[in-house]
């Protein structure tokens, strides 16, 4: 079965009546969380996306409270947080929000004491973030840039 392109996807739901157009987006949420947790996204928080950032850095610093001793183990649990954190971002899908998570990411690595020098793994996953805000702050205003530049140089500084 041929995968229809975006474009005939939105002609074809610009004809659909609201009330099939309703039953359309309750059966999609059905068959995939992520699917739900976008809609939920869409409907409940994107209007408020100052909020939801709150949101998304009170579940970081849950998950950070957990991080496990062991450095194998903390890769791990990093790894499963970063891809939380992608997740919302790409929920977002604004350039701020994902600066700001991305920050604070990588500050709460270097405020849980992880030693990053010590660990190969561990210092290029927080390196590639590093890298991932830079791009992100480079399509930024100038006064924006400003402002997330010096953010960033107190954490990699730290």
């Amino acid at each position: 079965m041929k995968t229809a392109s975006i474009h005939e996807l939105k002609n074809e739901l610009n004809a659909l009546p609201p009330a099939e157009l309703m039953e359309l987006c309750l059966r999609l949420a059905k068959f995939k969380k992520e699917n739900k947790e976008l809609l939920t996204f869409l409907l409940f928080e994107a209007h408020d996306l100052q909020s939801y950032i709150e949101g998304v850095k009170a579940y970081m610093d849950e998950e950070f409270a957990t991080l496990p001793a062991s450095p194998y183990f903390q890769k791990k649990a990093l790894r499963k947080t970063l891809k939380g954190v992608n997740k919302h971002i790409k929920y977002a899908a604004a350039k701020e929000a994902e600066i700001e998570l991305l920050l604070y990411f990588c500050h709460k690595i270097k405020q849980s004491g992880i030693r990053l020098e010590s660990y190969t793994v561990l210092n290029n996953l927080f390196q590639q973030q590093v890298k991932k805000i830079k791009k992100a702050i480079d399509s930024q205003h100038e006064d924006l840039q400003y402002d997330y530049l010096k953010q960033l140089e107190k954490i990699t500084d730290l």
